[in-house]
């Protein structure tokens, strides 16, 4: 990580003094939820961001961070007071699926490339500008229900958000479940800003499955797992990768020891076998990032925002080429070169994206964590 923004400054120098070709800001927007109940994901977010270096394969980086405050409404808003006031070469975010999905609209509408940094699902068509960051529901479902099948689980009840994170994950899963022969026992809902889950606890534990799925996000994952537990439930936990956070373990304490948690293997770096593609730049951010914001900070929120910048370093100099940055022939550029740069490695795998494809990662890609004494620990 040191020698990539060493290498940067060196080149940014050389065009300084005139060795290069000149200066052209390449502008980003970001929009991520600093406040309200995704707060938890967006300010590692941004601080994935401030760690960007000031610029990207020898252009100046122009980077603005604005507040959705986890609504789609004020995330429209951002994103069109960046499009139309800012002409942004770039739009990344939400970190909240429902916001991050208000702004897909905004980029199809305007051509403006999205990075999203949250798993947003778009219906054929309303994607062509949006790309996603973090891996699919369906890759991490998939590696949840695979562990489910070696752990033996045989029914599963489901918790999860009433928006568009709870039902892209519900929808992930169903097919999965019925493939591995597991029996779906509960469905229940309740809304992002919501602090109790009572009613729905009840039923959860009342149909006693032999895995309870949680589907929330940051330190809010924690309250309906504890809820659950409180009504007497004694069987196993997952949660997905909006929960890959140690607010999970400092909200839930020992309730939730033993809890499997689907996440980008940026978390677990160091456990990763030598051979994986993102163990080496994985634990390079993970040492940066808890250098500057403390021992156990890293979060794999800050590793998406980051892996944008990584990203960025391989699709620029391609749309460099063809056009320059604040015009509609440069984010246009930019689009082609994100849907043909060959595969690139990041700290949560291997990106792959294509014109028909902008996920991008590979269906092995996610990996289950079990927290053990308030620590993660990779599961085989």
């Amino acid at each position: 990580m040191k020698q990539l923004i060493k290498k940067t400054l060196v080149a940014a120098s050389l065009l300084a003094a005139g060795l290069g070709s000149a200066w052209a800001d390449i502008t980003v927007g970001v929009i991520v939820p600093m406040t309200g109940p995704a707060s938890g994901l967006g300010i590692p977010m941004s601080n994935g961001v401030k760690m960007w270096p000031a610029s990207v394969a020898g252009e100046k980086l122009n980077v603005m961070i604005l507040d959705d405050a986890t609504d789609p409404t004020k995330g429209t808003q951002n994103a069109r007071r960046f499009v139309t006031e800012n002409k942004v070469d770039l739009l990344v975010g939400s970190g909240a699926t429902p916001v991050g999905i208000a702004v897909a609209a905004v980029a199809l509408e305007s051509k403006t490339p999205q990075l999203a940094l949250s798993p947003i699902g778009l219906p054929p068509g309303q994607d062509a500008w949006s790309f996603r960051m973090p891996q699919s529901n369906g890759v991490m479902a998939n590696a949840m229900v695979n562990h489910m099948v070696k752990n033996g689980v045989k029914s599963v009840g489901f918790i999860g958000y009433t928006d568009a994170y709870g039902e892209l994950w519900l929808q992930a899963l169903l097919p999965l479940l019925e493939k591995a022969g597991i029996r779906l026992l509960a469905t229940e809902r309740f809304a992002r800003a919501d602090t109790s889950v009572t009613a729905q606890a009840l039923k959860i534990a009342a149909a006693n499955p032999d895995a309870v799925i949680v589907v929330a996000s940051g330190s809010g994952a924690a309250m309906p797992q504890l809820g659950v537990i409180e009504r007497g439930y004694k069987g196993k936990f997952y949660q997905t990768h909006a929960a890959a956070t140690r607010d999970l373990m400092r909200v839930g304490g020992k309730a939730v020891e033993g809890t499997f948690v689907t996440a980008g293997p940026v978390v677990v770096a160091e456990q990763l076998p030598d051979s994986h593609p993102s163990k080496a730049l994985g634990m390079r951010f993970n040492a940066e990032y808890e250098k500057i914001h403390g021992a156990g900070s890293r979060n794999q929120f800050a590793a998406h925002s980051f892996d944008v910048y990584l990203l960025l370093e391989r699709v620029v100099p391609v749309a460099m080429k063809k056009a320059k940055p604040g015009t509609p022939e440069f984010r246009a550029a930019l689009k082609e070169a994100l849907e043909s740069t060959p595969a690139l490695a990041v700290t949560h795998g291997v990106l792959d994206f294509k014109p028909d494809d902008h996920w991008g990662y590979r269906p092995d890609t996610g990996v289950i964590m079990k927290v053990v004494n308030g620590d993660w620990k990779l599961e085989n």
